[in-house]
């Protein structure tokens, strides 16, 4: 059964951000003071309409979903806490674990991209511990002309200008490329920074991806975001350390409307 869902409220106690960071900037900003909540509407379509998409909702009374790398497994591969801890050592940084959908059988499992490395692993999950929640946004980011677009249905919510990863020269503090990875993710949580003027902006969606170049980054995965920015210009350059910056006003807007487990690809 389709039904209306949120956007998950995290509460965060002034956390260092782990997401991939910026180039340009240093030290480590904090997010998650303020609880995130939006809502979108459910739509009743097929999931094989490009339009649409499912996300899996791990329900509330599974604390550990189990996930396996074929239909009918008897082994898990890998599990995760329901909700799960943004920092683990703030119990209040709680997110309901989501997955974006990429196979329904009638057998009773479910195909979903899994946010870990490396980038576009997939698993196997049973249809009786997730709720599928039908999804009408989707968002393109184009690395070369440096522009991200999100789509509602066949309507267009927004297009505009973005960063994205240093590739040549590198940034001094790493000495490497930090391209963004292209690829097919999904939002996977939502923060609200207490202070919206640093490098991070108003808010951050952290993806499901990650660095391929970074193994960690400021304490974290090395996870990569698409998030708001302190400095407009450099909005159509490759000058971060993977992530994605836009505009404030725009991912402000965006915060209210696009669900976790929206569909993020990325495109050279």
């Amino acid at each position: 059964m389709l039904r209306r869902f949120t956007t998950f409220s995290v509460c965060l106690l002034a956390l260092a951000l782990v997401l991939v960071g910026c180039g340009g900037d240093s030290g480590t900003a904090t997010l998650g003071k303020k609880p995130v909540s939006t809502t979108a509407p459910a739509v009743t379509v097929s999931p094989s309409t490009k339009n649409t998409s499912y996300i899996a909702t791990v329900k509330p009374e599974i604390t550990k979903i189990d996930v396996y790398d074929k239909p009918a497994a008897t082994t898990a591969t890998h599990q995760f806490d329901n909700p799960w801890l943004y920092d683990p050592t703030v119990p209040t940084s709680k997110v309901p674990q989501v997955f974006l959908v990429k196979q329904q059988r009638s057998d009773g499992w479910v195909q979903v991209l899994l946010p870990v490395r490396p980038n576009g692993s997939t698993g196997w999950l049973k249809n009786a511990d997730v709720t599928l929640t039908a999804n009408p946004y989707r968002v393109d980011v184009e690395l070369g002309n440096h522009t991200i677009t999100v789509n509602k249905g066949t309507d267009v919510v927004y297009t505009g200008p973005v960063a994205v990863g240093a590739t040549d020269p590198p940034l001094p503090d790493v000495g490497k490329p930090t391209p963004t990875p292209t690829g097919e993710y999904y939002l996977r949580v939502l923060l609200q920074a207490p202070d919206p003027n640093t490098v991070y902006g108003p808010y951050a969606y952290g993806l499901s991806s990650h660095s391929e170049t970074l193994d960690s980054f400021a304490g974290g995965d090395a996870e990569v975001g698409i998030h708001g920015n302190n400095d407009a210009s450099v909005l159509g350059k490759n000058v971060t350390h993977g992530c994605i910056r836009m505009d404030n006003d725009a991912i402000t807007m965006l915060a209210k409307q696009l669900p976790l487990g929206t569909p993020v690809t990325v495109n050279a």
